[in-house]
This record gives structure tokens, C-alpha cells and sequence, in this order.
């Protein structure tokens, strides 16, 4: 690749780091840039772990400095790169095209809990799971997801830490980033091992989602609920709005049944 080219991916990368660190989602920008930069599907997601891993450490260092990381995430993150190091395993069985259809309406509700929750701020709320529950639970499940898919994986890792561990919402973001630490390191081992990374892609779209992802979190970390919540809310409906609109999406195989084309 041309160093232009790689300039460019730098500069998306900071721009995923920068959403990634907030909401989760990134890879809408990450993902169709880099197959614009002419590597395959597969390199494509190979690649892409090694620049999320990088903006999913910045953010997790970022939240630490600020005190926001706890010790008791951090068995969390460990089962949600297990996770996913076994989802990544998986992937050339799972069902992809059945979790491009079914992922829109759970990005849907997840909008409208973030959207129309009451009270959804830095309080504390009822806990439904212990941290030793969720992480021997709902951590690697997500973990395994991300592996095998990803698309919306920081957004679930949030949600469920604000609707059953309880925590408050700028703790929940730094809990999901730390796990999303922990799925990204577990499948990018998988990924490394294939030989499918593009190394001087990833580094550059690394560099920039590192330096993304800090700033992500410190705006994050200062505006708390009145950045954080609208900002999942638009990424949630724009991940469903390009998974239904994909080839083999709902809008598309709809659009395909109508018309014949």
C-alpha cells in the first residue's frame, strides 16, 4: 500500500477509535475501508482485530488512569477473550447469514432501552448478576459473538453491564472496553495464527484508533450521559440500517422478493 492510502486508513482509524471508545461500532468505518483498500473479506476482519485491539487498549488504559477500571472486571475480560478465541474457531460454521438478519432488531431494541430508559446516568442500579455470575455467564457469550461476528459487540458488553451488573453508565463503559480488550487480544491470536493479518494496515489504522480512543473515552469520561447516550443510540440504528441494507440482509432479500432483482 501506498503511504497515502495508509494515511488515510490512519485517519479512519482515529475516527473509529473515537466512536469505538464511546458506543462500540467502529467497525462500520474500520471494515468498508479496508476492503476499499483492496484486501479480501477475510483479511479485511483479520485486519481489522489488530486495529480494534489497539483502540480497545488506548480506551481501557484511558478509563484506568481516570480510576474507572475496578479489579473485579477484570475476570470479565478474561472470559470474553476465551470467548472469543473459541468463536473465532468457529467461524467457518457459524451462521452468518442467520445473524445478519436476526442482529438489526437486537441493535433496534438496544437503541430504544438507551434511548427511552429512565434515569439512565451514573447511579448505580439494581444489580441482577454478580460480577462472578456475569463473568462466567454473559461475558463469554459476547466474547464468543464477537469472534464469530462482532458487529455490536460493545454495545451488548454495555448494556448488559448497566441492565443486570448494575453499574452506572461511564463504569459501564469502562467495563465494555475492557472486555472488548479481552475478545479483541482472544480472536486476534486466531486471526495472527492464520497468517491473514495485512500488518502495516492494521499498524496504520492502529495508530490512529489508538489516539481516537483516548480522546473517545476523555470526552466520555467529562460529558458522561448526555454524549454517550445519543451517540449509541445513532450507532446502534446504523449498524441495523447496514446489516439490513447488506447482501442477504432483511432489506435487501426483501427488496430481492419484490422485485426479482
Amino acid at each position: 500500500m501506498s503511504p497515502f492510502v495508509l494515511a488515510l486508513l490512519a485517519l479512519v482509524g482515529f475516527g473509529s477509535g473515537f466512536v469505538d471508545a464511546i458506543a462500540g461500532g467502529g467497525g462500520l468505518l474500520t471494515l468498508p475501508s479496508l476492503a476499499l483498500a483492496g484486501l479480501d473479506p477475510i483479511a479485511a476482519v483479520a485486519t481489522n482485530k489488530l486495529a480494534s485491539t489497539f483502540g480497545s487498549g488506548s480506551a481501557t488504559l484511558a478509563f484506568w488512569r481516570a480510576g474507572k477500571i475496578e479489579n473485579n472486571m477484570a475476570p470479565s475480560a478474561l472470559a470474553a477473550g476465551a470467548g472469543a478465541t473459541f468463536g473465532a474457531l468457529a467461524l467457518p460454521h457459524a451462521p452468518r447469514a442467520l445473524l445478519s438478519q436476526a442482529l438489526p432488531i437486537v441493535l433496534v431494541a438496544v437503541a430504544l432501552y438507551f434511548a427511552f430508559a429512565p434515569n439512565l446516568g451514573e447511579a448505580q442500579r439494581h444489580q441482577r448478576l454478580s460480577p462472578a455470575r456475569y463473568a462466567s455467564t454473559l461475558a463469554p457469550a459476547i466474547g464468543f459473538y464477537d469472534g464469530v461476528f462482532g458487529p455490536g459487540a460493545g454495545s451488548f458488553y454495555m448494556i448488559s453491564f448497566v441492565a443486570l451488573a448494575g453499574f452506572g453508565l461511564t463504569r459501564a463503559m469502562a467495563g465494555a472496553r475492557f472486555a472488548n480488550l479481552g475478545s479483541n487480544i482472544g480472536s486476534l491470536m486466531i486471526y495472527a495464527l492464520s497468517g491473514h493479518i495485512f500488518v502495516a494496515a492494521g499498524l496504520a489504522m492502529g495508530g490512529g484508533a489508538f489516539l481516537g480512543a483516548r480522546l473517545g473515552a476523555r470526552s466520555a469520561i467529562s460529558a458522561g450521559a448526555r454524549l454517550v447516550r445519543p451517540l449509541i443510540v445513532v450507532v446502534s440504528c446504523a449498524m441495523a440500517l447496514k446489516l439490513m441494507t447488506a447482501p442477504g440482509g432483511l432489506l435487501a432479500s426483501g427488496w430481492k422478493s419484490a422485485f426479482g432483482g
